[in-house]
């Protein structure tokens, strides 16, 4: 563990306090969990901040941690997922906010602080259904504007809920029900006598 990420650790408590509800370094990176409520306060004082001075927002994302495994799983559902650069000073840090209504998932968004989250946060809509309240366009960006859902949830059906396909007759695009049948597939096992080389 670098000193460097103690240091950037030490400053995001002083400069955050309660606003933070935890703080792990882990693979080499800094994390940093913020309160919902707090989130966007927060991420002014990471940008502007002595000694922070994250300048830039180089990803979010969504993540339904419903099937999670780890630390996450008795938390919410959905969570924010933003990873910052600070040029000036060679350093990154991931946040992480977790939006407190499974039903209907809110944050703050972040695009007057960070324009780069503009079409980030659209996927994080479209995919995930989380609504970044104060976006200035928050509309689809990668599914056409009649989908139904969310395809990146965990309670989303692979095969999807409608599927579409050109009627020459109309000559235009239509949806319909998916015709495809659900199934799961099973790996086959084989069982030869000379397989992997054992006689």
């Amino acid at each position: 563990m670098s000193d460097n990420l103690l240091k950037i650790q030490e400053r995001a408590q002083q400069v955050l306090g309660d606003r933070l509800v935890s703080t792990k370094i882990e693979f080499n990176e800094l994390n940093l969990v913020l309160k919902a409520a707090t989130y966007a306060e927060a991420c002014v004082l990471l940008r502007d901040s002595e000694g922070l001075q994250f300048q830039q927002l180089i990803d979010l994302c969504g993540v339904d941690t419903s099937e999670y495994k780890n630390e996450l799983n008795d938390s919410n559902r959905f969570w924010v997922v933003a990873h910052l650069l600070s040029v000036s000073l060679n350093q990154r840090v991931r946040v992480k906010v977790c939006c407190l209504d499974d039903d209907f998932p809110t944050i703050a968004s972040v695009c007057e602080i960070w324009s780069t989250a503009n079409w980030y946060e659209r996927e994080a809509f479209d995919l995930y259904g989380i609504v970044f309240e104060g976006h200035p366009d928050l509309r689809r960006i990668l599914t056409d504007y009649g989908f139904v859902g969310h395809p990146f949830r965990k309670d989303f059906p692979l095969s999807g809920h409608v599927e579409m396909r050109y009627d020459p007759e109309l000559g235009r695009v239509v949806y319909q029900p998916v015709t495809i049948e659900p199934r799961e597939i099973t790996p086959r096992i084989i069982r030869e006598p000379s397989y992997g080389g054992v006689k």
